[in-house]
């Protein structure tokens, strides 16, 4: 059986029509979940969009061990994986952070790249001098990201039509691969939008939105600085953040658009019959409620709580939903099953078996970001442990600038501290700035926007769930100063 996985950057599922989304139409996307399986109750593991991979390709879930960074020397390749199993395996995708030397080891397990480049920072095309004219919507990008506008229009300044635009170019693509590939192929398709900035030609501005606001509003809001972030919220308006979240929906308009080229191949060719479908995201992205944006910790269910679609052909799901706790970890082990690929993923199970009819062995899901808190959720009750401080460490068989997050450490130890690890790996001293100090507790049925904080008046509920959070930390193996770190030793 063909396998073909698509990963949609940034896609959140209450804007999905199949969970229930009315924000806009995404008649492609339907067209998938009508004759698949729904997963309803799916969570990210680790974030941002590296470590999500990481789990993805290897496994592995990583945010108590280490940030963002590429696949360890030990870490299984999940295209190799597959490739082993006697697939053809191809990926396309214009994904970056792919080809940064701080996430080395992804793409070159594939025996086919196509790489779109140009988006957010990538370094396709040459610096805009310093004394050209920027138009106004770079030049609102650049008042909150210095340097970020002028990075990203050196790269679509000759961009016209819809066609020129990311979506438009990476679902082509991987359309005419689809076209070509013969049984049995492993096509990974990667979209980074609906990823900021949020960017988007004709059509899309004047559907969603006037266009002219692109030269009186932002169209990429700060959030990884938490001063330039508060600065932001502080003089922003109601308008703003309206037309931030219509340029968002946007977006997810143009992607589905294009997403019907690569369906349309399907249908063309007669290949549901014999290829699984898997269509994911890696986290959601939060548009200013709370006073926030992006996917940062805590991990509130607006980006933790993302959607996953599932076509097997053996196993038509006919726009049925699975009500099991599921998570990112868990597709590599299902993509191996579906090729029948020999896996061993250290943290994930396969989801086929859900497919089927059967049931999962899973209470409860750990997520989170390394050096912030840890979120845990048994479906009805999630509970946000924060750091109280004490050392933080992270730990790598390799040594390169991104295993840090404030610049370049030297290790002051090394030993085998990764459970299962064979490698040894260098301890490094690192120090993150933690964006909440408050711990959180929900009741997910009766407040699905989490908004009543019942850590204080349900102290039962919260011990429960504590020991419940401390069961998964422990599971996972992780290293002493983490239970410190939060207050659970």
């Amino acid at each position: 059986m063909n396998v073909l996985f698509v990963l949609v950057d940034s896609l959140n599922r209450s804007d999905v029509p199949a969970y229930g989304g009315t924000s806009v139409a995404m008649p492609n996307l339907d067209r998938l979940a009508r004759r698949g399986w729904r997963f309803d109750n799916h969570f990210v593991g680790s974030l941002p969009c590296m470590p999500a991979r990481r789990e993805i390709f290897a496994g592995f879930k990583e945010h108590l061990w280490r940030p963002w960074g590429g696949l360890e020397p030990g870490d299984a390749r999940l295209p190799r994986l597959i490739e082993a199993a006697g697939y053809r395996t191809v990926i396309v995708t214009d994904h970056y952070h792919y080809w940064e030397e701080s996430a080395n080891g992804y793409l070159q397990s594939f025996q086919q790249t196509e790489l779109v480049r140009g988006h957010e920072w990538d370094n396709w095309r040459g610096p805009i001098a310093g004394d050209e004219p920027l138009p106004d919507w770079v030049e609102r990008i650049e008042r909150w990201r210095p340097g970020a506008g002028r990075r990203y229009y050196a790269n679509v300044q000759d961009f016209h039509s819809e066609e020129d635009f990311f979506p438009a170019r990476v679902f082509r693509a991987a359309a005419a691969r689809l076209q070509e590939l013969r049984a049995p192929f492993f096509l990974h398709v990667e979209s980074f939008d609906v990823h900021e900035p949020f960017h988007v030609p004709e059509p899309y501005r004047s559907q969603f939105g006037a266009s002219a606001d692109d030269d009186r509003f932002t169209l990429w809001p700060p959030y990884q600085d938490p001063d330039a972030l508060a600065a932001f919220m502080a003089q922003t308006t109601p308008e703003e953040l309206r037309f931030i979240r219509a340029r968002y929906v946007a977006k997810v308009a143009m992607v589905d658009r294009w997403l019907g080229a690569l369906f349309d191949v399907l249908d063309d060719r007669g290949l549901w019959d014999d290829t699984a479908v898997v269509l994911t995201t890696d986290h959601g992205h939060d548009l200013g409620g709370r006073g926030v944006f992006g996917k940062q910790y805590p991990h509130w269910d607006s980006h933790a709580h993302i959607p996953l679609v599932v076509w097997h052909p053996a196993f038509p799901g006919n726009g049925g939903g699975i009500s099991a706790l599921t998570s990112t970890v868990d597709l590599h082990s299902t993509l191996c099953e579906l090729a029948e690929a020999q896996g061993d993923a250290p943290h994930g199970e396969s989801l086929v078996p859900l497919l089927a009819g059967g049931g999962s062995r899973r209470d409860a899901l750990l997520y989170g970001t390394f050096g912030q808190g840890v979120c845990c959720t048994d479906g009805e009750w999630t509970i946000f442990r924060s750091p109280v401080g004490g050392p933080l460490y992270a730990y790598s068989s390799n040594l390169v600038e991104s295993l840090v997050v404030d610049g370049l450490a030297l290790p002051d130890g090394d030993g085998h501290v990764v459970p299962g690890v064979t490698y040894p790996q260098w301890r490094i001293p690192t120090e993150v700035r933690a964006l909440s100090r408050e711990d959180y507790l929900f009741h997910r049925p009766s407040d699905p926007g989490q908004e009543r904080n019942l850590w204080a008046s349900e102290p039962e509920t919260r011990e429960q769930m504590l020991g419940v959070l401390r069961r998964l930390v422990d599971a996972e193996g992780a290293p002493a100063e983490q239970l410190t770190r939060l207050g659970l030793g």
